[in-house]
């Protein structure tokens, strides 16, 4: 996946996290990140790397998240693994 992908799928996952309040808690408490850092952070590949790094902890996120985005479940993994300090799996 080329980055400025990863990028767009990162930002929608950011976005899509936003709706979700619950879960947005959640990734502020274990982040640390505030309001001001989800701003800051919207533009900022690392970032959005760790957005998606939350999001991959459940499967149940991953499917509901796919299936908004109207992507393949295995989209935001990939998009991790493109984005800075992601590493792509060896599954063989």
């Amino acid at each position: 996946m080329k980055l400025e992908q990863a990028i767009a799928l990162g930002e929608a996952a950011l976005l899509w996290l936003a709706e979700r309040p619950e879960l947005l808690e959640g990734f502020m408490a274990a982040s640390g990140a505030g309001v001001a850092d989800l701003r800051a952070g919207a533009r900022d590949p690392e970032f959005l790397g760790f957005i998606l790094d939350f999001i991959l902890q459940s499967d149940e996120w991953v499917i509901a998240f796919a299936s908004h985005a109207e992507v393949s479940p295995d989209r935001p993994a990939r998009a991790r693994a493109a984005l800075p300090g992601g590493y792509a799996p060896d599954w063989t």
